[in-house]
């Protein structure tokens, strides 16, 4: 069996509203095996590292001040064909527009405080991964 990995982070207005459990209830619900877990929380530094590719976008200051506004839970995440999975999983970053049923329509306020982060490729998911985690924490 071909496996797949993805990175994903909730976000600081999911965990402040109370929805950790919730939400990696339905990602294992949805098949995924957790490879790395951790509740962190990013300084202004460390999220506009994370979001450098964002940086000349109008967003971008808001975005860090946001992302680093509070704790959120970083987690590698297994499944085949993950990203795609993923993807389909947390619905569209709009949550108004997102499918009934997706973590983001359960559980996301705004466009902008949409509860997760997930990765849109395998080459991000391995970067963002690697971010948060070193080798031996994602066995």
């Amino acid at each position: 069996m071909t496996t797949n990995r993805t990175f994903t982070m909730i976000k600081p207005d999911a965990v402040a509203n109370g929805h950790i459990g919730a939400i990696i209830n339905d990602i294992t619900t949805a098949g995924f095996k957790i490879i790395a877990l951790k509740y962190t929380q990013l300084s202004k530094e460390s999220a506009g590292e994370f979001y450098a590719i964002h940086k000349e976008r109008p967003f971008f200051n808001d975005l860090v001040g946001f992302m680093s506004s509070g704790p959120i839970v970083a987690a590698i995440l297994e499944k085949e064909n993950a990203i795609e999975d993923f993807r389909k999983l947390i619905g569209a970053t709009n949550p108004a527009e997102a499918a009934e049923g997706t973590i983001r329509k359960k559980y996301a306020v705004s466009i902008d405080a949409n509860a997760m982060h997930g990765s849109d490729s395998n080459e991000n998911a391995e970067i963002e991964g690697n971010f948060f985690f070193t080798a031996a924490e994602r066995f």
